[in-house]
């Protein structure tokens, strides 16, 4: 039985319908897809750009941090110069005053007389030449010949061994020196030095770390010198 026209358009109108409810079912379907993706890449994106973020800050973090430890460590060694260095002069101004006692000691005759007399006998016992040369200040000339003197026989039965000692009235120890005397062999290669200034610096040099353990303390990174 041929359709009439009717029920041809009635067909035709149901192809469509159904046509274009299947378009728009496909079109919710790649919208939502499409809609899952993008959320899906968007997260991504977020979730990375959180990450390179937190490992930007993390990386500051810790340059941050690094400066401190540089900063204070600075800091900690300056502090530790300037009392080093604040120590160091305390210790310079004690040498300062007892190089000026030395010259109260030169100013008493009695009491330099007898410490010129122990400087040269040691100066001759250490040298053990048959020939010596002693050097001292211009103005102690006469006190040393004197220490001189008295030193030879001393010497002799101590050592067993003659001496010829020579006090150089030619080339003297600076006349603002502090004191005592310079002894040389007789071809002037070995020498001793028993000026003041010397036997005070020998003497601090060797008593250093007393000094420091009664100024400062004991030093718990030098436990040997307890």
């Amino acid at each position: 039985m041929a359709l009439s026209d009717v029920d041809v358009q009635k067909q035709i109108k149901h192809m469509m319908a159904f046509i274009e409810q299947e378009a728009n079912e496909k079109a919710e379907e790649i919208d939502a897809k499409s809609e899952e993706e993008f959320n899906i890449e968007k997260g991504r994106l977020v979730q990375t750009q959180r990450l390179k973020i937190m490992e930007y800050y993390q990386k500051k973090e810790k340059q941050i941090e690094q400066q401190k430890k540089i900063q204070m460590s600075t800091m900690r060694n300056q502090a530790r110069l300037k009392v080093l260095r604040a120590r160091d002069d305390l210790i310079s101004e004690l040498l300062n005053d007892a190089r000026l006692r030395l010259r109260r000691i030169v100013a008493d005759p009695e009491t330099y007389q007898r410490l010129l007399d122990k400087l040269v006998l040691q100066g001759l016992l250490r040298l053990l030449e048959p020939v010596v040369i002693v050097r001292c200040r211009p103005q102690d000339l006469l006190l040393v010949e004197a220490a001189v003197q008295k030193a030879i026989p001393e010497y002799m039965m101590v050592s067993q061994k003659c001496v010829e000692v020579q006090v150089d009235q030619e080339v003297h120890l600076a006349t603002n020196a502090a004191g005592g005397v310079e002894i040389y062999s007789g071809n002037q290669r070995i020498k001793v030095s028993n000026t003041l200034e010397s036997r005070l610096d020998l003497l601090a040099q060797q008593k250093m770390p007393e000094i420091r353990k009664a100024l400062f303390g004991a030093n718990a990174n030098r436990k040997f010198f307890v």
